[in-house]
């Protein structure tokens, strides 16, 4: 695969364009934006060699959309219009329901892998791009019988190329279990965010006593409205099914809290002490 379209390239499309030229250093990289300062700057890093457009399409060996969801589900239909049938297709959207549902009956729907790489940064915009950002980490890929098993072997080939790992899933369990083990986090990270924001209106030296401890978690706060809330807009239900378990575990807490039972908070702690063992197996 040597002409390689980025459509979007900030953190994940960016990050994407740095380690397919460093498996392969004869790929040509083409940056697809709405905005012209964005591929600019993505000339200026070198994350890419060329500008394009989606006319430019029919010349891709693989085509990388990273762009918001809502963004995905518009355009992707477009792409897979104006692709040649030898084109690889694939998108790293942290939502998989509406994305692949907009192009189930579309007549290169073969042409498209759906992914969903677990890997990022708070950060965004083409300056977070980094090297190595997917060594070790893991790529969903939901429908795979979908797609064409040649493609499918192109796109195994790059990933494990760049070192993830690979788990299928269908794209209804995906947006479940999702919604718990990353929308959920960004949901606390926000409102944590929020409610210390607010708090700050009357305690000026807040910040001065915030240790690394809230840094880490209100970490992803400082995300991408404009990435995150079609993700909540898509994911809507799950979403809405994980705050409540959340909201009820917090009321808990503060109710254990309210009738001094703080050996019962202990063992709510010590219990929950086993997530470092599932995190441990994390890299």
């Amino acid at each position: 695969m040597k002409n390689i379209f980025c459509i979007g390239i900030g953190l994940i499309g960016g990050s994407f364009a740095i380690d397919i030229k460093n498996y392969n250093p004869e790929a040509v990289v083409y940056g697809i934006s709405r905005k012209d300062a964005t591929l600019e700057k993505a000339l200026e890093l070198d994350l890419i060699d060329k500008k394009a457009t989606l006319d430019d399409l029919e010349n891709a060996d693989l085509v990388i959309v990273s762009i918001p969801v809502d963004a995905t589900v518009k355009l992707l239909p477009t792409i897979l219009d104006k692709i040649s049938d030898n084109t690889l297709v694939i998108d790293a959207g942290s939502t998989k329901g509406a994305i692949c549902k907009v192009v189930e009956h579309h007549k290169r729907r073969r042409n498209f892998l759906a992914c969903h790489p677990i890997a990022g940064t708070e950060n965004s915009g083409p300056t977070a791009a980094i090297s190595g950002l997917y060594k070790g980490k893991t790529n969903i890929i939901c429908e795979v019988e979908k797609t064409t098993f040649k493609l499918q072997e192109k796109a195994l080939e790059l990933f494990r190329a760049i070192g993830m790992r690979i788990r299928y899933m269908d794209a209804v369990s995906h947006d479940k279990h999702i919604a718990y083990v990353s929308h959920l986090s960004h949901i606390s990270s926000f409102m944590l965010g929020k409610t210390v924001l607010e708090k700050e209106k009357n305690e000026r030296d807040i910040f001065d006593m915030a240790g690394s401890g809230f840094a880490s978690t209100v970490r992803l706060a400082k995300s991408s409205p404009a990435m995150w809330t079609p993700i909540f807009n898509q994911n809507k239900e799950n979403v809405i099914e994980s705050l409540e378990e959340y909201i009820s575990n917090l009321q808990q807490f503060k109710e254990l809290m309210q009738k001094d039972n703080f050996s019962e908070i202990f063992n709510e702690m010590e219990n929950t002490n086993y997530i470092k063992q599932i995190l441990n197996g994390i890299k």
